[in-house]
C-alpha cells in the first residue's frame, strides 16, 4: 500500500503540466480505494496477485487471469507507465499489449524485472520511491520534474467515519501497531505500557487491523485501558477518515504509516528493519524514530540474531516505552 501512496506526488506533478491528464491505474484488489483518492484517476483496473500466486491452473480455469487481461487491454492510451517496477508489476506489464515504460536495468532493484520495459528510464535507484516515482513520470511523459514539494495531491470528500460500536473520542491517537514483517513488531507490551500514558493524559487510541490475527494483537493492547479500542478490519476509506481525524499517530513500518504521511498528520514511525532514506514516511510533520543497533536496517523477515526469540527483532524490543512516548509527546504539544 505504501508504494501506492509513493506514486501520487508523480500524478499531481503531471496534472500541473497536462491539466486534462487522466490517469488508469492497475492496483490489487484490497488497495483499490487508494488511487481513488487522486482526483486525476479515471478507471482503476485491479489484478489479485495473492490469489494468483496461491493457484495459478485454478484461475486460469476460471477465467479470472483471462478476464483481467481483457480489461487491461480494453482501452488504448497514450503511454504506459510501470511505476512500482518490481516483478509483480513486470509480469502485469509483459500483459499489456504495446510498450510500456519502466526503469531500466540499473535502476531497477528486483531484476530481471527490467526485461519487460521496451522503453527503459534510468534514475539514481539510491533515492526515496517518492522522488524516483515522480521520475520515473516525468521521463516517460517528457517534462522536468517540478522544483515544488512533492504534493499527494488526495481528494477525500467522499470518504466516511465508519460506524462503531463506541463513540469516537473528541480527542485521540491512531496507534498502527501491526505490520507484514516480524522485524517491524514493536513488543506488544510496549504498546500497552504506551497506551496507558497516553490514557493518563486523556487521549483515546485507536488500534486498526487489516486481519483477524492482527485484531486480535490489537485487542490484546487495547485491553489495559477503557480508553483504548481495537478496531475490526475496516474499508481504506473508513480508515482514512478516522487518521484525518486524529491528533496524531503512532505507527509501525506499514502502509498505514504512509497514509498518515499523505495526509500530513503528525506521526512517528519506529524503524528497525528498512531503509528510511528509501522507503520511510514521506512528508510534512512525519518523524523517524530509528533503533540504534549496527545492524539496522538488515531487511530480513525475521531477526537473525542469536538472543531474538522465534525471530522476533531484537532492536524493536531495546526500543524503550519512555524514548517513544517522550518523542511523541513533544509531537503533541508542538500542535
Amino acid at each position: 500500500m505504501g508504494d501506492l501512496m509513493h506514486a501520487l506526488p508523480a500524478l499531481t506533478d503531471a496534472a500541473s503540466v497536462f491539466p486534462d491528464i487522466e490517469f488508469d491505474w492497475v492496483v490489487d484488489k484490497a488497495f483499490s480505494a487508494v488511487p481513488k483518492w487522486h482526483p486525476r484517476i479515471r478507471k482503476v483496473i485491479t489484478t489479485s496477485h495473492r490469489n494468483w500466486r496461491q493457484g495459478w491452473w485454478k484461475n486460469i480455469k476460471n477465467g479470472e487471469i483471462a478476464t483481467f487481461y481483457k480489461g487491461l487491454n480494453a482501452d488504448d492510451y497514450d503511454v504506459v507507465v510501470d511505476m512500482q517496477n518490481n516483478l509483480k508489476s513486470a509480469f502485469v506489464s509483459l500483459l499489456r499489449k504495446g510498450p510500456v515504460y519502466g526503469l531500466d536495468k540499473y535502476s531497477c532493484r528486483e531484476k530481471p524485472a527490467h526485461l519487460a520495459y521496451r522503453h527503459p528510464i534510468n534514475v539514481n535507484p539510491n533515492q526515496h520511491a517518492v522522488e524516483r516515482m515522480r521520475q520515473i513520470l516525468a521521463s516517460a511523459l517528457g517534462y522536468s520534474v517540478p522544483n515544488d514539494h512533492a504534493d499527494y495531491g488526495v481528494k477525500l470528500d467522499h470518504c466516511q467515519l465508519p460506524a462503531l460500536d463506541f463513540a469516537l473520542p473528541q480527542r485521540y491517537l491512531m496507534l498502527v501497531h501491526n505490520a507484514s514483517w516480524l522485524t517491524k513488531l514493536w513488543p506488544v507490551k510496549h504498546w500497552q505500557a504506551l497506551v496507558l500514558k497516553a490514557a493518563e493524559k486523556g487521549y483515546g487510541l485507536l488500534l486498526p487491523s487489516g486481519n483477524e490475527e492482527e485484531y486480535q494483537r490489537a485487542q490484546q493492547i487495547a485491553s489495559v485501558s477503557e480508553h483504548a479500542h481495537a478496531l475490526p478490519r475496516l474499508p481504506l476509506d473508513n480508515i482514512v477518515a478516522l487518521m484525518q481525524g486524529a491528533d496524531a499517530a503512532l505507527c509501525s513500518d506499514t502502509g498505514l504509516a504512509h497514509m498518515a504521511a499523505m495526509l500530513g498528520k503528525p506521526a512517528i514511525t519506529i524503524y528497525g528493519s528498512t531503509d528510511t532514506h528509501l522507503i520511510g514516511t514521506f512528508g510534512d510533520n512525519q518523524q523517524h524514530l530509528i533503533t540504534g543497533m549496527s545492524c539496522s536496517p538488515c531487511y530480513k523477515r525475521r531477526c537473525p540474531l542469536p538472543e531474538a526469540v522465534d525471530g522476533h527483532p531484537v532492536c524493536m524490543a531495546d526500543m524503550e516505552v519512555n524514548q517513544v512516548w517522550h518523542r511523541l509527546e513533544s509531537v503533541l504539544q508542538a500542535q
